[in-house]
C-alpha cells in the first residue's frame, strides 16, 4: 500500500482496489447476464400468453381471395406449371448475372458486352426451344 497522501497506482488515493478480473468474477457476469436474459424472455412469454386472442384453432379458414376451399392446399400442379417455374428461374438468374455486369462493364471492356451477348444469346435459344416444343401453350 503507498504512503498517505501518494496516489495508488489505480488513481485512487488509500485503500487498494480489488478487481474482480479472474475466473470466479468472469462466471458470475455471465450467469449474471444469463439469468437477465432468461428473466426477460420468460417475461415476454408470459406477456404473449396473457395477450393472446384465442388458443382454439380455427376448423376451416378461407383461402385464395376470402373464398371457401373446394380443394386441398397441397394440391398437384399441372406440370406445365413446372416448365414456366423454370423458365423464371432462368430468367431470374439472368438478372441476377446482369447487375454486376452493368458494374464493371466499362472497366472490364469489350471482353464482358461479348461475353454478355452470348450469355443473353444462350437464354434466347432455351426459350426458343421450350416455345417450339410448346411449353408455353396452355391449350
Amino acid at each position: 500500500m503507498p504512503p498517505r497522501g501518494t496516489r495508488a497506482p489505480d488513481g485512487h488515493r488509500g485503500r487498494e482496489r480489488k478487481v474482480l478480473n479472474g475466473p470466479v468474477g468472469g462466471l458470475a457476469a455471465a450467469l449474471s447476464l444469463l439469468a437477465v436474459v432468461l428473466l426477460a424472455v420468460g417475461g415476454l412469454h408470459g406477456v404473449s400468453r396473457l395477450l393472446r386472442v384465442s388458443a382454439q384453432p380455427l376448423s376451416a379458414v378461407p383461402f385464395g381471395s376470402g373464398l371457401e376451399p373446394a380443394e386441398h392446399a397441397v394440391s398437384r400442379f399441372h406440370v406445365r406449371w413446372y416448365t414456366v417455374t423454370m423458365l423464371f428461374l432462368a430468367f431470374d438468374m439472368e438478372m441476377v448475372f446482369m447487375y454486376p455486369w452493368t458494374r464493371v462493364v466499362s472497366a472490364v471492356g469489350p471482353g464482358a458486352v461479348i461475353e454478355m451477348f452470348v450469355f443473353l444469346g444462350i437464354l434466347f435459344a432455351g426459350v426458343t426451344y421450350a416455345w417450339r416444343e410448346g411449353a408455353l401453350r396452355w391449350t
